[in-house]
């Protein structure tokens, strides 16, 4: 199967049946890792950083190795996209070096632009507005313990943020319900939620935007939240915690969910802000499988786009 673009910028690349077989690939991935061994043999994958990263990096680096190919790390140092050097002037030297780029940045115009440019797939790790990678583990995370996705309720709890956005762009192609539970004024971006409803059209999912938590979390099978301020946010940090402080996710929260709902986080968690101990290590929690997933759920886009 081939995704219908040569690049992943965003989960509304992919249909619904596109990201199902998708899923397919990354869970026979996980449980037969030498059978893809030699996949991407003799195949490099330019990694460029211009935010901080754990997930990100360590997944596709040990990903596009575990496939046979290898990794270049380039920093925000080293290439200062933009600044030092063009996005179209770094495009078009790196198509001529590597069979792929993986670009984890600040704004979205710019992965945009390095797609329009390089002739080789370019992979979106994160942007402001979108984290398309994150999403994929989600939604194979939640087929894992859930057995199926059409029909389910994920109720993200905080920042209509980047991961807010990708998680409303699966849920409407995969038939997932998803509600936004946020602070007035911190709701996703507008065109983000009307393309999002305009695609759940087809699947028949609900996507709707709340402002109490409770309500937003009533009868769901996954509850997900992430850190209250994003990075490049530091600054609004303190005040966005008085804002932010009646959407924790604790057992009172969890409570109104369903009683076999799952707990999700992206991560890195602020423990004690966005969500407390005894949820983010209960029995409930499913965080550090999620986190397993990006790796899983990258190399099968990897070997999707670059084989």
């Amino acid at each position: 199967m081939q995704m219908k673009s040569t690049d992943f910028l965003s989960v509304r690349d992919m249909t619904g049946k596109e990201m199902l077989e998708t899923f397919s690939i990354a869970r026979s991935m996980k449980a037969n890792r030498k059978k893809y061994s030699k996949s991407l043999q003799g195949k490099t994958l330019a990694l460029i950083f211009e935010k901080p990263s754990l997930r990100t990096r360590t997944s596709f680096d040990v990903g596009i190795q575990q496939l046979g190919g290898f990794s270049l790390c380039l920093s925000a140092a080293e290439i200062s996209l933009g600044k030092r050097e063009s996005v179209y002037d770094v495009a078009k030297n790196l198509e001529r070096m590597v069979q792929g780029i993986m670009i984890r940045t600040f704004a979205h115009k710019i992965v945009v632009d390095l797609a329009k440019h390089a002739s080789i797939p370019v992979i979106n790790g994160l942007t402001d507005y979108s984290h398309p990678c994150q999403a994929m583990a989600d939604f194979m995370t939640i087929q894992e313990k859930k057995k199926k996705l059409k029909g389910l309720k994920l109720c993200y709890v905080g920042d209509g943020n980047n991961v807010a956005h990708s998680l409303m762009f699966a849920g409407a192609r995969l038939g997932v319900n998803v509600t936004i539970a946020c602070p007035q004024g911190y709701e996703p971006d507008k065109t983000a939620t009307a393309q999002a409803k305009d695609d759940a059209k087809e699947s028949g999912a609900h996507i709707e935007v709340v402002h109490d938590p409770a309500d937003g979390a009533k009868g769901a099978d996954v509850i997900y939240t992430d850190v209250w301020a994003s990075m490049g946010q530091e600054s609004e940090a303190q005040a966005r915690k008085k804002v932010f402080i009646r959407f924790q996710v604790n057992r009172e929260l969890m409570s109104k969910a369903k009683t076999d709902a799952i707990f999700m986080h992206c991560l890195p968690a602020h423990r004690g802000d966005e969500v407390t101990n005894d949820v983010i290590d209960s029995n409930r929690s499913v965080v550090f499988d999620e986190a397993e997933n990006r790796l899983h759920a990258q190399k099968a886009i990897m070997f999707q786009l670059m084989k």
